[in-house]
């Protein structure tokens, strides 16, 4: 008799980059067909080099598939690509490409990033990451979050226009706080 091993999955939630320790969480909530999510991206980018080893950034999905069709499926392929280790890599092409999401458009995306999964189609097909998509949606309603891009700064909801200068101040008090991090939000 042979019997099936389950793979354990990746969630999203536990997809960081920069550094595990550091004091400050920043979670950001967004959809991969939105612009506004996309601005923001370089901004994160600059906000984890100015605080190198003192932040930590966990991007979560929350598809607005009423106006993005296709946003839900990339949000799919991009936990599919974080199991193998290229979940960033798939974020940033899926950003840069945001207009271009279509399903063979991801699966030549994730070929581009050295995803080597031989059902990745089937995968992405059959909806193998759906519920990781869906419950990154639900946590975000639970937080409160209606439109993208949401972020967070440890736990705490950011309010304002995400600019450099004012993610920096929030990112700059949260240092001086005496706080601990708040997986939440």
């Amino acid at each position: 008799m042979k019997f099936k091993v389950e793979e354990k999955i990746i969630p999203p939630k536990e997809m960081i980059v920069g550094n595990p320790e550091a004091k400050v969480l920043i979670v950001e909530y967004g959809d991969y067909e939105s612009a506004e999510t996309a601005k923001i991206h370089d901004v994160v980018r600059q906000l984890l080099e100015t605080y190198k080893g003192k932040i930590k950034y966990n991007f979560r999905h929350f598809p607005l598939t009423r106006i993005h069709q296709r946003s839900f499926k990339a949000a799919e392929a991009a936990i599919a690509a974080g199991q193998e280790g290229k979940f960033w890599e798939m974020h940033n092409i899926l950003l840069h490409h945001q207009r271009n999401l279509g399903t063979i458009s991801l699966k030549g995306y994730a070929r581009d990033v050295g995803v080597t999964r031989k059902h990745f189609l089937d995968d992405l097909m059959n909806s193998k990451f759906g519920w990781y998509v869906r419950d990154d949606q639900m946590q975000a309603v639970d937080a409160g979050v209606t439109n993208v891009p949401a972020i967070f700064v440890n736990g705490e909801r950011f309010e304002g226009k995400p600019t450099l200068q004012n993610l920096s101040a929030a990112i700059t008090q949260a240092l001086k706080s005496k706080k601990k991090v708040s997986q939440r939000a």
